[in-house]
């Protein structure tokens, strides 16, 4: 995942929890970055439109923002599935985390209609009654 997905994924998700305004210290603190690091990277989510950004006050995001960040979350919630379900990777959500973002929304929802088939093994258990 992109720095910039990231930190507009992680302002979502924080703001989903806990309201909006969302300080850049509890970004920070959820990232693991620096607080100067944090608030250049909300500058620049600022300057694509995706946050607005008040000093002291906090970072709430756009509708542009917010719908980016709500069809990223969507989308790592599914490979996220997908990875765990049908591939059964250990570490999941991380390998999911290097990919949303970087798949189009046609991949995604390939990956869906997947998840929501019935299993190659319930079809032959079908097959066989």
């Amino acid at each position: 995942m992109s720095r910039v997905n990231h930190y507009l994924l992680t302002v979502y998700e924080l703001a989903e929890t806990a309201g909006e305004p969302v300080s850049t210290g509890r970004i920070a603190d959820s990232i693991g970055r620096s607080p100067a690091a944090t608030t250049e990277m909300v500058q620049r989510l600022e300057a694509r439109g995706l946050v607005d950004h008040e000093p002291y006050a906090g970072v709430r995001l756009t509708t542009a923002g917010r719908d980016r960040a709500s069809e990223l979350s969507d989308s790592y919630e599914t490979i996220c599935r997908f990875f765990d379900e049908v591939l059964e990777i250990d570490d999941h959500r991380r390998e999911a985390a290097a990919v949303v973002g970087t798949v189009s929304p046609a991949v995604v929802t390939r990956l869906e209609t997947t998840l929501l088939a019935p299993s190659s093994s319930s079809r032959a258990d079908e097959s066989t009654q």
